[in-house]
């Protein structure tokens, strides 16, 4: 099972506490003061209207939240086990192949080695033919806004989420995602998709969707700016495998990656 909640950034695009929108109680009454706090923050009425109009709580997205304090009980070896075959090793070679161009401009403007990069997308969503998600995001972020345990960061997301649609980075048909809001082939929460996304395919847009080269510049831009170093190692202890905790604070998920990683490169 996946986990995402370890890519949340430290710096969240949220309402401050005395801005925030009183958690629990009255579920419409909540969406009207959230409402309020993304019309403030520049948000039309309409992107508002469109995102928010109707939205209701979702049970299920709670007790999947619940669920999942005890994921990281396993060994290193059991979990990379059950993450790390021959398939998709195998196919992360031939995504090293495939991208092989595209992959050098990366690796030249951020500095982040490709197998890495290639190591996410396989883990993250088996390069994007994987499950991506299939919940509406603003129903999964408003429904964790509301629960009052992580309110603000929830808070947060749910405005940087609204924040992709009124960029035009993304439709609200394509406001598809996991059981967090993560959005897109390598996961990004809305708050570091507005914080990292690269428009890298040049059409104007961040399409982390869609876009390939979007989804691997912008996860490279993530690393980048958390201090991963080109040409260094990046196991446990180095200051590389301690950039890639903004991308998943799981020690057991960042050592998954890195042996993954060197899995592609025959090391």
């Amino acid at each position: 099972m996946r986990i995402f909640l370890g890519i949340l950034s430290a710096v969240v695009l949220s309402a401050t506490s005395a801005q925030a929108a009183r958690c629990g109680g009255d579920f419409q009454t909540f969406v009207r003061n959230i409402s309020a706090e993304a019309a403030s923050q520049g948000i039309s009425q309409e992107v508002i209207s469109q995102a928010l109009g109707g939205v209701t709580q979702d049970g299920a997205v709670l007790a999947f939240d619940r669920r999942q304090r005890g994921t990281f009980q396993k060994t290193f070896e059991q979990y990379v086990a059950t993450r790390v075959g021959a398939g998709r090793i195998n196919g992360g070679r031939a995504m090293l192949k495939r991208h092989a161009a595209l992959l050098a401009q990366i690796e030249q403007r951020f500095g982040v080695p490709r197998q890495i990069i290639v190591a996410i997308w396989g883990l993250e969503s088996d390069f994007g033919k994987g499950d991506i998600g299939k919940l509406p995001v603003f129903r999964v972020l408003a429904t964790m806004a509301h629960d009052c345990r992580r309110t603000e960061l929830f808070q947060g997301e749910l405005i940087a989420a609204l924040k992709i649609v009124q960029r035009g980075d993304l439709g609200l048909s394509d406001m598809i995602g996991a059981y967090a809001g993560e959005i897109g082939q390598t996961q990004f929460l809305p708050s570091s998709y507005i914080k990292y996304g690269v428009d890298f395919d040049g059409n104007g847009h961040v399409d982390l969707r869609h876009s390939i080269p979007d989804v691997l510049a912008s996860t490279a831009n993530l690393l980048k700016v958390s201090g991963f170093k080109m040409g260094q190692p990046y196991g446990e202890g180095t200051p590389n495998f301690e950039a890639m905790r903004e991308w998943n604070r799981a020690v057991i998920y960042r050592k998954t990656i890195a042996y993954y990683a060197d899995q592609l490169v025959g090391r």
